[in-house]
């Protein structure tokens, strides 16, 4: 019976010995997967403008460690979302907190992210409430995808079998190409941001045209009913419009034997007319006071047919060469008269 005793007692021993390690490590296991936390906590609310996703239960980190929990998702103001959540007290929530709603996983999961802002540094009492201007919803992958609807249906098959595997690759771990998207959109927002005033201006421009544009909005829409009518009109004299293009053409061929034709003398007159440009251009001073003498000339020439429909000279000097054998003979009479001395 003693030895029977004793080994009862041993197996007992055993047994509640089992029963303390397997309660203990129950225990540890049950902290570590729930994140328990035994201190104190203090109660803080958030006004967020679109909680969607976000659970009773759901955690409360601070640089990806979890201080605290969501109590409690309701609506305020009708259209807003007022999460009610604790926070270890070793956690310092101020006036320049800020509460972001991010994704948790893929599968949809949310945690609200706080984050410590440019700001004043007074410490919240428990039950204050972050006003909506400090919060910040999650990212709507709905809309987000929505947006790339034109693209998928403009993919084949392939192409999107082959887009979904570079999008897990990536959310496998393969960040690379993400990271590279991320500098180059980085880069691309860098290059705006540099063009700030090049954009005002343009935006600046832009106001300015459209403000004309409304001002005279009865003018540009009699501008479009006119045109419509015009293109009507064109529309109706189309036929009219083919017929004279076949008009148009024989008349070029015509004017293009015509040109072929006259081509050979047409050159020798601009040859022509250039010399006598030239000769114009070396004479133009004697061409100028002709010019200036001609209504004079006129005028003496008028005078010789104010009797009628005949001229009357009078000869007032005569100058002449008579040629003779080996010989010229120059002949001057001038009749001296005092009538040749009026000009």
């Amino acid at each position: 019976m003693k030895i029977l005793d004793r080994k009862t007692a041993g197996d007992l021993t055993k047994l509640v010995i089992f029963m303390v390690v397997t309660t203990l490590a129950t225990g540890v296991l049950v902290v570590t997967i729930g994140n328990l936390n035994f201190s104190g906590a203090s109660t803080y609310k958030a006004v967020f403008a679109d909680a969607t996703g976000v659970n009773k239960g759901d955690d409360i980190r601070v640089a990806g460690v979890k201080v605290g929990t969501v109590k409690e998702v309701a609506i305020t103001d009708r259209t807003r979302a007022l999460v009610t959540f604790s926070v270890d007290d070793s956690t310092s929530v101020t006036q320049a907190t800020h509460a972001t709603i991010k994704y948790r996983n893929l599968v949809g999961q949310r945690y609200v992210a706080l984050t410590q802002e440019v700001g004043s540094s007074d410490k919240l009492a428990d039950g204050d409430t972050i006003p909506i201007s400090r919060t910040a919803p999650a990212l709507d992958l709905t809309v987000l995808f929505n947006g790339f609807k034109p693209l998928f249906q403009a993919l084949s098959p392939a192409d999107i079998n082959q887009l979904s595997y570079e999008i897990v690759q990536v959310f496998q771990g393969e960040g690379g190409t993400l990271e590279s998207l991320l500098a180059h959109t980085a880069s691309v927002t860098s290059t705006l941001a540099d063009r700030d005033q090049v954009i005002s201006d343009l935006v600046d421009n832009l106001s300015e045209v459209l403000d004309h544009v409304a001002d005279r909005d009865q003018q540009l829409n009699q501008l479009i009913t006119t045109f419509r009518q015009f293109v009507g009109g064109l529309n109706d004299d189309s036929e009219a419009i083919l017929g004279s293009l076949d008009q148009i053409s024989q008349l070029s061929v015509q004017t293009a034997s015509l040109v072929k034709g006259i081509r050979s003398p047409l050159v020798d007159d601009i040859a022509n007319l250039r010399k006598l440009t030239s000769n114009i251009q070396r004479n133009r001073g004697e061409l100028d006071r002709a010019l200036q003498v001609l209504p004079i000339k006129l005028e003496k020439v008028g005078r010789t047919a104010i009797y009628g429909s005949w001229f009357n000279f009078y000869l007032c000097q005569f100058q002449g060469k008579i040629k003779l054998p080996g010989v010229t003979v120059p002949v001057t009479y001038n009749t001296g008269s005092p009538r040749c001395d009026l000009g």
